[in-house]
């Protein structure tokens, strides 16, 4: 018999095993049609074999048989692709064309603006300044980033014209002190620089937009209608201004005026291009999926 081998954190994995994870009981009523014998053990040790299948949870397969998957920002919305990279994701190299106007769009996006966000995200203001959420590693230019994080923090006081621009920890980052180092010393150099630790919904809420490498909070800028302008590849890129080094000056005007049909976008990425786990053709999404990569499954 085949075996399909899923890898999860230890809490994950007990809900797994419980039958209490709505996504992963489908994907194993989708291998065990199949023929699939489906066991769950704990990562990090995620290992394959010629007669094994595996899936992990936002963690690197094995290079046989091995595909990951990861929830699409909000549940109960998920991938499932063969890399950890985002940017090289089916959706990332898909490409949206936002004159086709799907009938469901506009209402989908008003449901989970008021889903996630409640009241904030239909009342959204630019009150003139940026918002810059940060991730980790602010001092390093890593290969799918244009920049450092500290570098684009620079490039925002030098390009974003007069507006004050507001840098955001992340409260779950733990952070060096040479980093913090280096923020405070060019906080110091700069007075319309601030730093805070999280508020990230207040802070979409009234920025002009919002400058990141690929942090999520650009993906829930969406929702307040708030542009984005990225630094670094992830796979909500359709709608952002990417950031061009050379000629940023251009990068940041065309964020600040920046209209992109949010409600088209949010509903391609997530009805089109994911697995809604709540909906009735889940389980053919999720097989689709493990055919895509040449899996046996009917």
């Amino acid at each position: 018999m085949k075996e399909l081998c899923i890898y999860l954190e230890p809490d994950l994995r007990k809900s797994a095993e419980a039958g209490a994870h709505n996504f992963i009981n489908l994907v194993r009523d989708v291998a065990e049609k199949s023929l699939f014998r489906v066991t769950f053990h704990d990562q990090p040790a995620v290992k394959g074999n010629a007669s094994t299948y595996t899936l992990s949870h936002m963690s690197a397969p094995p290079a046989e048989r091995g595909l990951v998957f990861r929830r699409a920002y909000h549940y109960p919305f998920w991938q499932i692709e063969a890399t950890t990279e985002r940017w090289r994701w089916d959706v990332a190299k898909a490409r949206f064309d936002p004159a086709i106007h799907h009938p469901d769009a506009k209402r989908f996006y008003t449901y989970w603006q008021n889903r996630l966000f409640g009241a904030a995200a239909g009342q959204a203001t630019k009150d003139g300044y940026i918002y810059v959420p940060l991730q980790g590693k602010l001092t390093a230019h890593r290969s799918f980033q244009r920049c450092s994080p500290i570098e684009m923090i620079e490039h925002c006081l030098r390009h974003g014209g007069a507006r004050p621009v507001v840098a955001c920890l992340h409260p779950n980052e733990t952070y060096s002190a040479a980093e913090l180092t280096a923020l405070d010393e060019l906080s110091g150099r700069h007075s319309q620089l601030s730093v805070e630790t999280g508020n990230m919904e207040q802070r979409l809420q009234h920025c002009d937009f919002v400058v990141s490498q690929n942090s999520a909070a650009a993906f829930a800028g969406y929702f307040f209608g708030k542009p984005a302008l990225l630094f670094g590849k992830i796979d909500f890129h359709h709608i952002a201004v990417a950031a061009d080094i050379p000629h940023l000056s251009d990068s940041f005007h065309a964020a600040a005026t920046a209209q992109p049909a949010f409600d088209r976008y949010v509903h391609w990425f997530w009805q089109q291009n994911c697995i809604n786990a709540g909906k009735p053709d889940a389980k053919v999404r999720i097989a689709s999926r493990f055919q895509r990569f040449g899996w046996p499954i009917e």
